[in-house]
C-alpha cells in the first residue's frame, strides 16, 4: 500500500484499522492478515491492491466491471470468457489471493441470470437479486406489524424513508417490479387498517374501504411514479 499512498496520517489510520482488535460472541482476537468481511476498510484495501489487475485485464483487451473485490467480466463468446477467467487465475495466484469458489463461472446471461452488487441480470433485464428482494420485503413486514399503536402518518413516515433508499439504488430494475411492491406495501397497510377497524360495521373490501388515493393523501411513497420520473429524466421513454 505504501507503494500507492504516500500520506503518513493515511496510513497510520489504515495501520489501525488493521491492528484492531475483533470480538465476536464473546471471543476476542486480531486478525494476521486480511481484514474481516464487511469491514469499512476492505473497499479501500481492495481498490488500490486490485489495481493491477484492471490495468492488466484492459491492456489485453478485456472489459471488465469492478466495486472493491466484486467484479464481472463482459464477454461476447464463451471462448473469449475462458480466456479472461484464466489471465485472472494467473495474476490472482501471483498475487497470493483466491478466487472464490462458488461465485466465480461463466454465465451466458441470455439463458441464465448472473447477480452483481444486489442486482440480477438477465440479458437486456435488471432486477433486485433474491436476497436483495427479501430484505426489502423483511423490512416493510419490520415496519407494519398489525399491532402497532403509531399512527397511519408516522408508519407511512418511516416507510417512505426506507422506500426512497431502497429505490435509489435500485431503479434501475425494470419497470415493471415497482407496481408490484406498491402493491405490497400497501396491502401490508390495508391489513393494519382492517386490525383496527375490525368492529366496523361497514362490511365494504379493503380497496373500498381504502383505495390507493388514500394512501397518496397520506404521502405515501410511490416507487411506479419514482420509476416513471426517472425514466423521464434520462429519456428512455
Amino acid at each position: 500500500m505504501k507503494q500507492k499512498v504516500s500520506d503518513s496520517a493515511v496510513l497510520a489510520l489504515v495501520k489501525k484499522y488493521l491492528d484492531q482488535e475483533i470480538t465476536f460472541e464473546l471471543s476476542t482476537w486480531t486478525t494476521g492478515t486480511g481484514v474481516p468481511q464487511g469491514a469499512v476498510l476492505s473497499p479501500l484495501l481492495s481498490s488500490i491492491y486490485l489495481n493491477p489487475m484492471d490495468h492488466l485485464m484492459s491492456a489485453k483487451g478485456f472489459q471488465m466491471v469492478r466495486y472493491a473485490d466484486d467484479f464481472v467480466m463482459l464477454c461476447r463468446t464463451h471462448e473469449e470468457a475462458e480466456a479472461a477467467l484464466a489471465e485472472i487465475r494467473t495474476w490472482v495466484e501471483s498475487a497470493g489471493l483466491s478466487l472464490h469458489p462458488d461465485k466465480t463461472h461463466i454465465v451466458d446471461s441470455r439463458e441464465k441470470s448472473f447477480g452483481f452488487l444486489g442486482y440480477s441480470f438477465r440479458g437486456r433485464f435488471r432486477f433486485p437479486r433474491a436476497k436483495s428482494h427479501e430484505k426489502i420485503v423483511a423490512r416493510i413486514r419490520e415496519l407494519t406489524p398489525r399491532k402497532s399503536g403509531d399512527s397511519m402518518a408516522c408508519i407511512v413516515s418511516r416507510i417512505n424513508s426506507t422506500l426512497r433508499g431502497w429505490f435509489n439504488y435500485f431503479r434501475h430494475c425494470f419497470w415493471n417490479i415497482f407496481e408490484d411492491f406498491d402493491a405490497m406495501v400497501r396491502r401490508r397497510l390495508r391489513r393494519m387498517l382492517l386490525k383496527r377497524n375490525r368492529k366496523n360495521p361497514k362490511r365494504l373490501c379493503r380497496t373500498k374501504r381504502w383505495p390507493n388515493s388514500y394512501f397518496t393523501e397520506l404521502g405515501l411513497y410511490s416507487l411506479s411514479e419514482a420509476q416513471h420520473r426517472f425514466a423521464q429524466s434520462i429519456g428512455t421513454y
